[in-house]
């Protein structure tokens, strides 16, 4: 039996804000975007290449918008997706990788799965980009 994550539900507090910032900021595509009634609406959105989307709205799961940390999506380039988020006016880091000796971020590219970019949408929830390396990449 195949068990897929496929929708993760995101808290945010202004559903027309964070539709435009995952859409025209990130270029998620906006799959569904319904209303029933004035208590419930879900905008699903689905990031280029991702077989998982995220649902944000209003009478979804409960959650505090910003609370939602460490959500990750990965990318073949991860210079190069920091160079679109950036045109696209998103607040990413530079492209940091974790410190083998010490265990915290520094500036600069990693080893293979070691570069990183970081960005928070308008309520704070906390995304990372992870390069994901062309296999093999054993050297």
């Amino acid at each position: 039996m195949d068990w897929k994550i496929e929708v993760i539900v995101v808290p945010v507090s202004d559903v027309d804000r964070s539709k435009r910032f995952y859409s025209e900021q990130l270029g998620f595509h906006v799959d569904v975007d319904n209303s029933f009634g004035e208590d419930f609406r879900n905008v699903q959105l689905t990031p280029p290449g991702s077989a998982c989307s995220i649902v944000i709205g209003k009478g979804l799961a409960p959650g505090e918008p910003g609370s939602l940390k460490g959500l990750q999506l990965v990318v073949a380039d991860v210079e190069a997706a920091r160079a679109q988020l950036a045109a696209r006016d998103v607040d990413v880091t530079a492209v940091r990788h974790v410190d083998t000796t010490n265990g915290q971020f520094v500036d600069g590219h990693g080893g293979p799965w070691n570069s990183f970019i970081f960005f928070d949408d308008p309520d704070g929830n906390s995304w990372a980009v992870q390069e994901k390396p062309q296999w093999p990449c054993i050297k």
